[in-house]
C-alpha cells in the first residue's frame, strides 16, 4: 500500500466513513472504495457493500483476477434515549454485540452512574445530543420514553439522518398518534415508515430483559440482512 493511500484511510476512518481497500491478488495494485457514496453499480462496489454489511473481509473473483476486500468500518453505535428500566437490560446487551452505547436523558434521577454503570451518559436533550454525536449509518436510535417531549426530538433527528435502525417504545394507538405528531410535523409516510414501532420483534416479550432481547433481535436483523 502507498502512503496516500495510508492518509486516505486514515482520513476516512477519522471521518466514520465506510470504506474498503480493494487489493489485486496477483499485481498487488491497491483501489479505495466508498461503495455507499458511490452510485455506480458496478461488480465490485456491489461486493464491496457486502462485504461491509456482514462485517467480515472477502476475497472476490473479478476480470483481473482475485481481489481481496479489507473492510474498514466505523463502530457500530446505539444511542439510546431514556434512562429507563429497558434501558438497563439493553445498554450491557447492546455492549455486549460490540456497540458503542450511549444512553440520553436530560432527567438526572434517570441517568445515574448508580443505575447505568460503565455506560456514556449524556445528559442534554436527545436533540441538542444527536446534533452532536452526528448519527451514521452504522447507528441506532431507540426511543424508550414514552414521554413525546423526549422520544419526538429524538425521532425527527433520526429521520433526518440515514441511520440504519430507529425503534420507538409504544403501543399501537401510541404509534398511530405518533405518526400524526409526525406528519404534522412534516414528514411523510414513507419516511415515518421507517421507525420500527412497536420495537423489537414480536416474541411476547414482557419483562424489561425479554424486550430488550426483541430489540437486539430486531436491530440486528435490520443490521445484516440490509443491503
Amino acid at each position: 500500500m502507498n502512503f496516500d493511500h495510508l492518509k486516505e484511510l486514515q482520513q476516512a476512518r477519522l471521518s466514520k466513513r465506510q470504506v474498503v481497500l480493494a487489493t489485486n491478488l496477483i499485481n498487488g495494485s491497491n483501489q479505495i472504495l466508498y461503495p455507499f457514496e458511490n452510485k455506480e453499480e458496478t461488480f465490485l462496489n456491489s461486493e464491496a457493500k457486502i462485504a461491509l454489511n456482514t462485517d467480515k473481509a472477502r476475497e472476490i473473483e473479478t476480470e483481473d483476477g482475485p481481489v481481496f476486500l479489507n473492510i474498514f468500518n466505523p463502530p457500530l453505535r446505539l444511542f439510546i434515549i431514556g434512562a429507563v428500566h429497558i434501558a438497563q437490560k439493553l445498554a450491557p446487551m447492546a455492549a455486549a454485540a460490540a456497540y458503542d452505547v450511549t444512553v440520553i436523558d436530560p432527567r438526572r434521577s434517570f441517568g445515574s452512574e448508580f443505575r447505568f454503570p460503565e455506560v456514556t451518559l449524556d445528559g442534554r436533550w436527545p436533540d441538542e445530543a444527536l446534533e452532536t454525536l452526528e448519527p451514521d449509518r452504522r447507528t441506532a436510535i431507540v426511543t424508550l420514553t414514552h414521554d413525546a417531549k423526549l422520544d419526538d426530538p429524538a425521532l425527527k433527528s433520526a429521520l433526518k439522518s440515514d441511520v440504519f435502525y430507529i425503534g420507538a417504545l409504544g403501543s399501537k394507538r401510541t404509534k398511530a398518534k405518533r405518526h400524526d405528531r409526525l406528519i404534522e410535523a412534516g414528514f411523510t409516510g414513507d419516511e415515518i415508515s421507517r421507525i420500527h414501532g412497536p420495537i423489537g420483534l414480536d416474541i411476547g416479550a414482557q419483562s424489561p430483559a425479554e424486550i430488550a432481547i426483541s430489540i437486539m433481535a430486531e436491530l440486528t436483523a435490520t443490521l445484516r440482512r440490509k443491503q
